[in-house]
């Protein structure tokens, strides 16, 4: 189980699909394997916030970067507000966070005025709904295919190139001026 754990651990979601099919390999059940999942999103809010306590608080006392500061909350708030069109709530907390990574989303909650327990709530939440869409479909994936090595790398290539390829089909959206802040 360790080693699942580490793989689970590695960033940005790559130990995902090697993590799940040694586990299967392992034969773990698919709760205890989340829940190993769910460790390493608890390890990382353990490990992850001192390090954005600390850059806040840098943050607060250099003119520049309290400056720049205010300048990312209010872009958060906006670009937020523009996806839910209720500002920073859960529901898009939890899809910047599924979207980006959990450090994003929690780094945005923070911004929103979340506390440490229900800011990392809304980023482990979007951190497991990935894990979820990644684990299943290296699950069935792998059923197709029968080599773990190459079915790992499909997906891995996929979690790249698929929302390369959304962005650049996305049309832009226009958005009305809004006033500098200052």
């Amino acid at each position: 189980m360790l080693s699942v754990l580490m793989l689970f651990l590695i960033p940005v979601g790559g130990g995902i699909p090697a993590g799940v099919l040694l586990a299967r390999d392992k034969g773990l059940v698919w709760p205890v394997v989340a829940g190993l999942y769910l460790i390493s999103d608890i390890l990382l809010a353990l490990a992850f916030e001192p390090v954005l306590r600390l850059l806040a608080w840098v943050a607060g006392k250099v003119p520049f970067l309290a400056r720049l500061s205010s300048r990312m909350k209010a872009a958060m708030a906006r670009s937020a507000e523009h996806m839910s069109g209720t500002g920073a709530g859960p529901i898009s907390l939890v899809m910047i966070s599924f979207g980006v990574d959990p450090m994003t989303g929690r780094a945005t909650a923070m911004a929103a005025g979340h506390g440490f327990l229900m800011g990392w709530v809304f980023a482990i939440a979007g951190d497991m709904l990935y894990y979820g869409v990644i684990a299943v479909t290296t699950m069935h994936l792998n059923q197709y295919i029968g080599d773990p090595d190459t079915t790992m790398w499909i997906v891995l290539a996929a979690m790249l190139v698929v929302p390369m390829i959304i962005r650049a089909f996305r049309k832009p959206q226009r958005t009305e001026p809004q006033p500098e802040v200052r």
